[in-house]
Order: C-alpha cells, then sequence, then structure tokens
C-alpha cells in the first residue's frame, strides 16, 4: 500500500515532468504557448514517468547482470547537472549508432578534470553540458569492449533520456538499480507507485 505522503511526492514528481516536456516542446517549436497548457495536462493525466528497456551484453554486469536485464527506466526530458548525479546508471543515445541506446553508468560531469592513467593522453576539463560515462564491468577491455567514454570520448547530457532505477535480471533476481543517494531520494516514489514486476517479467527477453 501506497503511503499518502508517498503519493503526493509522487504527484509533485509527475507535474514537474509534465511541465519539462511541454516546456521542452514549447522551446523546440513543436507546439504553440496556446497549446503548451494543454499539453502539460495530457501528460500529466494520461503519462507514465517510466518505460522499460532491455539491455543486453556483459558490460555492466555483474550491476544488470552477466546476460542483461530489463530496466524499469525514469524518463528525464529535460537534463542538466541537476537531473542526474555522478553515480547514476542512465540510458542514452549511442554515440555510435544513433539509432540504438546505451546503458552505462555517470561517471563525470561539466567541470570536472579528466585525468588518464595512460601518460600519452593530455588532462582535458569537461566543458558545459558534458559527460562522461563509463561500463561497469572491469573484466571488459576499456578500448575494445567497454563501449564508454574511453573509446568515444565525452557526450552531451542531452544524450541522456533516463535513469535506470530497477533492474529485473530474472523472475527470481531483481532489484533496485544502485544510483546515487540523491537519485534514490528523487526516484523512490516514482519506484512505489509505478513498478510492476510481473509486467517486467513477461515483457523479460532472455
Amino acid at each position: 500500500m501506497v503511503s499518502a505522503a508517498t503519493w503526493i511526492r509522487y504527484v509533485v514528481s509527475k507535474l514537474e515532468y509534465s511541465a519539462s516536456v511541454g516546456w521542452k516542446n514549447y522551446k523546440g517549436g513543436q507546439i504553440t504557448d496556446r497549446e503548451l497548457g494543454d499539453t502539460i495536462w495530457k501528460n500529466f493525466f494520461q503519462g507514465k514517468l517510466t518505460f522499460m528497456h532491455f539491455n543486453k551484453g556483459e558490460e555492466m554486469a555483474p550491476t544488470l547482470g552477466a546476460q542483461g536485464g530489463t530496466l524499469l527506466v525514469r524518463k528525464i526530458p529535460w537534463v542538466d547537472p541537476t537531473k542526474v548525479f555522478v553515480g547514476d546508471v542512465v540510458v542514452l543515445k549511442d554515440p555510435v549508432k544513433s539509432d540504438d541506446y546505451l546503458v552505462r553508468r555517470l561517471a563525470a560531469v561539466e567541470g570536472y578534470e579528466m585525468v588518464s592513467t595512460d601518460e600519452k593522453d593530455e588532462p582535458f576539463v569537461l566543458e558545459k553540458d558534458q559527460c562522461w560515462v563509463l561500463a561497469d564491468n572491469e573484466n571488459v577491455k576499456p578500448k575494445q569492449e567497454a563501449k564508454d567514454s574511453r573509446t568515444f570520448g565525452p557526450v552531451s547530457l542531452t544524450d541522456i533520456v533516463g535513469r535506470a532505477i530497477y533492474c529485473l535480471r530474472t523472475a527470481v533476481d531483481h532489484g533496485p538499480v544502485n544510483n546515487s543517494h540523491f537519485s534514490v531520494q528523487k526516484d523512490s516514489p516514482v519506484l512505489e507507485v509505478e513498478l510492476d514486476v510481473d509486467e517486467m517479467a513477461r515483457s523479460h527477453k532472455a
């Protein structure tokens, strides 16, 4: 049973999300100022704050399982350093294949100085709206198999579409994703209201 306090936090989160979607569409010229209010309320009453995404590959093991897993992802329509935090597991557009998505851990954001273990690489500072993402699996080769920022460099924060908040590896092996403390607090009411393990198990591909 979801408590009243949790429902209130969820409703606030949903209103913030609906406003972000509406504002993003307005700024992008997809809707007019007259349509803005209708778009916000439509998303508030009809939209969900999460979607399911199947992640395959071993790059994020053991966090997401060696064979991948079905993820419950919180949508983030307008990404900036106040919406995602270092330590979060994020879903982002693949910088190499724009039609695909990657799941990686956010390791650094704008303003961070990046220093390589390879002395031939010069240190550099991440610029505004840039971030650095890494695979969790320490057993994969960094520049050959990890398929992360060590291969393709910094990525734009705007390429992030959501944060993974729950992972189902198998029908009996599932649980919350280990994200930053800030995000765990932000996502807890969304997880309580929208998590449906049975639905995730039905859509699981493993």
